[in-house]
This record gives C-alpha cells, structure tokens and sequence, in this order.
C-alpha cells in the first residue's frame, strides 16, 4: 500500500509543479517514515555541549567585520501566517511598534547595516504559497531594498499530506489547499537549490548567509558575527544562548557520541520518559536560537552531490487534515528542522550571542513585551532593552490569545510596564491610554462570566 502511496504522492507533487529537488528529499523521508523511523535522539547516544566561544570575547575590527558582510545576504523565514494567533496573513506584516510591521523593521534594519558598513547585503525572504503575494506587496512600501539580479524572495515548497493509517495522499474536497504541508523550515536548503537562488547567489559573489526567523526583531545583520563566522572556516554556525529555566522548552545543541558531530536536539526527538535530561538547564547550559550562518559554497557543493537529500533528522508531525476539526482524518506531515542542518557538516560550530539577539513573537505575551516601553527603537532599527530583566507577562489566552482580541483590548494604547517584574491579566480587560504598571500586577475581573473591566490611568 506504502508504494502506491508514494507513487501517488509523488504524481501529486508533480502535478503542482514541485520541484525534482523536493521530490527526491519528500521520497526519502517517506522511506524513513514507512520503515518506522521516529527522530528520536536519546540521552544515551549523545553528551552536552558546554564549551562555546562568545562572540563577546572577539576583538574584531569594523574593517574585517565590513570585508565579511560585504560578502553576505541576509535570508528570513517568512512562510507562518501566525494561525495560533488567529492570523491568515504572513505574521511579519503584524504592527509592533508605532504602526511599524516585522517587515518594516526588518527593512530599516537592512538599509541602516547597508549605509553604516557600505555593503549590498541582500534581504531574502523564504515565503510560503500563502505569504509570498502578500509579503511582496507589502515591500513595496520599501523603495529600494532589492539588490539588482537578486530576487526579494522564493517560495518553500509543499508536500501532500498523508493518511496516518495508509501513508496515502490525503484527499479533501472540503478545502483541497488543505491536502498540502509546508517541510519544515529546514526545507530552505532544497528550496534555495530548487529555486536557483542558491546559484545565483554564488554568481554574484556571495558566499556566506544568515538566516533568522521573520519575527525575531533581535537577528538583525550583525558585522561582527559575519567576521567571525568568515574567520573560522567552518561551513555552518550556529548562534547560541545561555539558557534560564524559561528556556527550558527550546531545542538544543549536543555531541553525538558515535562520532563528536555537533546535532540538535529539538522537544520531538526527545524521548519523553527522558523529558527530564532536556529540560535541565544545568546538563544543556545552551539553546539554539534558529540564527544560522552558513557557508554558501559548501551547502551547493553538498546538496549537488547528494542530489538535494541532506539526510536532516525526520520530524514526525501527526495532526487531523483539518486543523479546526478534530474529527477530520488524522495525518502525518512530513518535515525537517532547519537547525538540524548543523550534523550535516564538518567542522560545524557555534557562538554563544547576547542574549538580545533572541527576540521571538510567538505569542501575544512576546508581542505586548516587544511592544512596549521595556524597549526603544534606536536609528539601526535595533530593539535596546531599557530595563535589566524583562518582565513576566501572562494574559489570559481566552481573551488574548487571538490577534484581533488583542489588539481590541489594547485599542487605547500599550501600558506601560518597564517597572514591572511580572504582569498578570485575567479576564476581559480594555486598557485605556497613558495607563501605567508597577511591580508585581495581577489585574482580574470581577465577574467570572466575563463582564467587560475598564483599565484606566
């Protein structure tokens, strides 16, 4: 049944217009997957890394650190539409600061780091089919961005989705863009070969990228990292942080004990009765932050020998074909971490960055914290931390959790909490302009069946 499946799947994808690159790594996982591989890292097979050089403890000069961003393009993931947030655009279009977007701070970002250092540094984005239109118009707005010869972004490719029971090709008339999954984000190696990006990019004398999530305000260019990165002569870095116990949930890097290769280690390849060894944040002092510099030579060396199928760790990710609808069949996706490319490699490495770096919007609580008077936009574009600990922040996901509740709620203007240590919201509340916090907050609503709650200044 499995080989009909493949072969059906296989069609699917060629009938959409996917990429042979894609096909052959989509055809190699669903080996894997039909002869039972789960991901799974144990605690046994590998040893924590506790020994990283910090990248503040380099003495790196501004024309080093120039010659290497130079040679530089900066590539963001950009394909989450930020559905957990009830959103159906890209999330990088959602306001964050005065009426700026992700985007649009990441643009400022790029031409600040292009006048400050006199380089090209070529802004990439890796959409998905449903972020691509959106983003591009969006840009629009950013006259100037593109470098000549370079696309402003390619698109990710997809893959069908399979029955869990029969690794068949899921069929839905209902909605059929539901009959497709992106792979992962580590699907951006396949996708810059396939796209011809990657080729282009090497022919006009490029040789190294940094790739970040769209919503990380805090993986702006950075000089100094691409000098370092150019000095070492590994083919792929990744940065690091020094991990807190609110950190206990991020992947990791270790050493695979077979062979001293560095992997990572993401939540879904641990095995849970071991759930205890990745959570330590004393065993793993580091987490993996997804800011990635590769070297741009090596990775179309390596993908042209391996025919595009570098072999990253499977991530079995089961849901129903419906995400809205529990009852609809259940499925299997087919994905790979981007991070994960870190085993492929030789000679892979990694720096400990400040933590600054390390500024996800995952939630609403990370974007009323980026939000508000905790930080302040300098003329780089870079977000400053004005406080020595950033506040705990908790709202209460039935009447924040979605964008448009959220941003209902704080209509009249963030609060501002730079003095407070921990912010708690319980209930539907408004908050009104010129409101500010201190301390430790518990605001909550009189009436549990959820009457309207008026924060004033």
């Amino acid at each position: 049944m499995s080989n009909e499946g493949l072969e059906r799947a296989q069609q699917k994808m060629r009938d959409a217009g996917v990429t042979d690159a894609a096909i052959n790594v989509f055809t190699h996982y669903y080996h894997e997957l039909e002869h039972g591989a789960s991901g799974l890292i144990p605690e046994e097979t590998i040893r924590p890394l506790t020994d990283v050089e910090s990248l503040e403890e380099q003495d790196i000069g501004k024309d080093a650190a120039r010659e290497a961003l130079s040679k530089t393009v900066l590539i963001k993931l950009n394909g989450g539409l930020g559905t957990s947030m009830g959103m159906e655009k890209a999330k990088s279009l959602l306001p964050v600061r005065n009426g700026k977007t992700f985007l649009d701070i990441i643009c400022e970002q790029v031409k600040a780091a292009r006048e400050y250092y006199d380089v090209s540094l070529p802004l990439i984005f890796m959409n998905s089919f449903r972020t691509h239109d959106d983003t591009l118009e969006a840009l629009k707005a950013h006259p100037g961005i593109e470098v000549d010869g370079i696309p402003l972004d390619f698109v990710q490719n997809q893959e069908p989705k399979l029955l869990a029971d029969t690794l068949e090709p899921v069929t839905w008339p209902a909605d059929p863009s539901l009959e497709w999954c992106p792979p992962g984000h580590g699907d951006i190696y396949t996708a810059l070969l396939g796209s011809g990006v990657l080729k282009t990019l090497l022919d006009k004398g490029y040789r190294y990228a940094m790739t970040s999530n769209s919503d990380n305000l805090g993986a702006s260019p950075h000089a100094q990292v691409a000098a370092w990165f150019a000095a070492s002569g590994a083919p792929y870095c990744a940065e690091v942080c020094h991990r807190t116990p609110a950190d206990r949930k991020g992947g990791h890097l270790a050493i695979r004990k077979e062979d001293g290769q560095l992997i990572l280690r993401d939540t879904a390849q641990t095995p849970p009765e071991q759930m205890n060894y990745f959570t330590d944040e004393h065993r793993h002092p580091f987490f993996h932050t997804n800011n990635l510099w590769f070297d741009l030579q090596v990775l179309y060396d390596t993908l042209v020998e391996r025919k595009a199928v570098l072999g990253l760790p499977l991530i079995k990710n089961e849901k129903t074909v419906d995400p809205t609808d529990a009852s609809s069949p259940k499925v299997v996706q087919i994905e790979c971490a981007m991070g994960a490319a870190v085993q492929v490699f030789p000679g892979a490495t990694a720096v400990v960055v400040p933590r600054s770096r390390f500024l996800p919007v995952k939630t609403t609580n990370d974007l009323l914290l980026v939000s508000s008077d905790v930080y302040e936009l300098d003329d780089m574009g870079l977000l400053n931390m004005l406080t020595k600990r950033a506040p705990v922040i908790d709202l209460e996901p039935k009447y924040y959790k979605k964008i448009a509740d959220y941003q209902e709620r704080f209509s009249g203007g963030i609060p501002s909490i730079r003095n407070v240590s921990t912010l708690k919201v319980k209930g539907n509340c408004y908050f009104s302009d010129g409101v500010v916090l201190e301390g430790q907050v518990t605001i909550q609503e009189g009436d549990p069946a959820g009457t309207r709650v008026d924060v004033t200044a």
